[in-house]
């Protein structure tokens, strides 16, 4: 059986908001109602009461959190709207980047956002492609000017590198770190390995800028620059973005202007190409699996599974025994495509049940609060006969209880609704989103390409393990409230493969 999703939630109420009447708690049984409706656990729950949303990442609570999600501890985090998990724009995309990064969920239930479904990662792409257009824009303002100043030999920002130093828009060299960056070069044509070099440099007690040991990796990137030979190199790099790694500009693009140099240009010449030759003997990286399910089809006894190397089979990669072929599973899959996907015919009736069941929803949570409010002004009538001394200390309980119990339950009552409403907002998001994108899916799978396909699962299935005999597909969405939805828990073994 597939274990349930493990969250936490988020609480975060200013002081300002508790003034208003958002309490914590309010918020809390908010997110656990609607974490019962998705049958998810509940692990933690990460609070930040009275503190401002402008800025949160640095918080205690938001780096447990994060640590928390990296690890895998949680798979998803709930929260009653997004400006409660942060205000600062900024930092909402960061949140989103890093839950993207972990494979896991973030849900806003005042916007019917849930990250899990393909509806809820809609929202986010769409949110981080504009994003991502105001930071090229940025990004294009400031690049435009690189090469008129790298041209006037100005500085672009930033420490001169290491053997030279900015004397006010003059780059001179270090005369402290200059000799040890020739030093690199001899050695390294003396004993032409780089963690040979990093070492003798690091027993002469010659240090970085920062005071940290050299490594094979700061000596390949010393040599390499050109700037040793008097070749000073501007506007030849692009950011692939933050704490990721550069790429070459097209030389075309490059701004090269004169420096001191601190080798002729035969050493750095000589260096390079030993260099250039070691790196043409890397292996390359391996290539990406090409497989339909890889990542996503599990076995019971919790291994992931994958296809071996010249073996048409899926294996379970812990015990061994579970194994299925690739067109068997993929046959599978198929066929349940079509009790997945919602027609156009079922679609008016979808919309008009989750309809209604909204408004029923919407009345008994209006009901519920009215009657709520009601109770709340009796509670405090009574604290007030108590105050004037019209209701003694030994008889307050027994007037008061019964209802302090009565406002409790009601409060359950409104938390019930709420989360009702959140779960039907976003199923009626999903559906919409859902036959808009693959209405016709299950008609152009066959003629897919496999890249087609895979995205597809990626897309649409949460998960897919095979337990004994029983394969259970587990879908992103699935239509609650139309009658005789097929199930996508079946035992297929007998008329597919056998295990053995």
């Amino acid at each position: 059986m597939k274990p349930k999703m493990q969250v936490g939630i988020w609480i975060r109420v200013s002081t300002e908001d508790q003034a208003q009447g958002e309490s914590p708690e309010h918020h809390e049984e908010r997110a656990r109602a609607y974490a019962k409706f998705n049958n998810w656990e509940i692990v933690t729950v990460y609070h930040l009461e009275a503190v401002s949303g402008k800025s949160v990442m640095e918080h205690p609570e938001a780096k447990r959190m994060l640590r928390e999600v990296r690890s895998g501890a949680i798979q998803g985090l709930i929260f009653s709207k997004l400006a409660r998990l942060a205000r600062n724009t900024i930092e909402l995309l960061k949140f989103s980047d890093i839950f993207q990064e972990c494979g896991a969920s973030l849900v806003s239930l005042q916007e019917s956002i849930d990250t899990s479904t393909p509806a809820g990662r809609l929202f986010y792409t769409v949110i981080a492609a504009m994003a991502q257009w105001e930071r090229e824009e940025i990004s294009s303002r400031v690049a435009a000017s690189v090469p008129i100043r790298a041209e006037l030999g100005k500085p672009l920002g930033g420490a001169a590198p290491f053997g030279y130093t900015w004397k006010g828009k003059e780059l001179q060299i270090n005369p402290t770190e200059a000799p040890i960056r020739k030093q690199m070069y001899d050695l390294f044509l003396l004993h032409r390995r780089l963690h040979v070099v990093a070492n003798e440099l690091n027993k002469l007690g010659h240090r970085t800028r920062n005071g940290s040991k050299f490594t094979h990796t700061t000596i390949e990137r010393l040599l390499r620059d050109p700037m040793a030979k008097g070749f000073r190199r501007a506007n030849y790099t692009k950011s692939r973005g933050e704490k990721k790694h550069w790429d070459l500009k097209p030389e075309s693009e490059w701004v090269i202007t004169p420096c001191p140099a601190i080798v002729t240009e035969e050493v750095w010449a000589q260096c390079n190409e030993i260099i250039e030759g070691r790196v043409s003997k890397r292996t390359k990286a391996p290539r990406k699996s090409v497989h339909l399910f890889s990542g996503t089809l599990m076995c019971g006894c919790g291994g992931k599974m994958y296809v071996p190397s010249r073996v048409s089979k899926y294996v379970c990669q812990d015990c061994k025994q579970t194994h299925i072929s690739t067109e068997d599973i993929e046959e599978i899959y198929f066929e349940q495509l079509r009790g997945f996907l919602l027609s156009k015919d079922e679609l008016p009736t979808f919309i008009a049940r989750t309809e209604a069941a909204m408004e029923a929803a919407q009345i008994g949570f209006e009901s519920a609060n009215s009657e709520k409010v009601k109770v709340r002004e009796q509670m405090d009538g009574i604290i007030k006969l108590h105050s004037l001394g019209q209701i003694p200390t030994d008889r307050f309980k027994e007037y008061y209880a019964p209802l302090d119990e009565q406002f409790r339950q009601l409060g359950n009552t409104v938390e019930r609704h709420a989360a009702e409403l959140d779960y039907l907002k976003v199923q009626m998001l999903n559906g919409d989103h859902i036959l808009s994108n693959a209405e016709d899916l299950y008609d152009r799978w066959p003629k897919m390409s496999k890249e087609e396909k895979r995205q597809t699962v990626e897309e649409l299935t949460r998960s897919i393990v095979i337990d004994g005999e029983d394969i259970t597909i587990t879908f992103s969405y699935a239509p609650p409230l139309l009658e005789n939805t097929p199930t996508a828990e079946r035992n297929l073994m007998d008329s597919y493969w056998p295990l053995t």
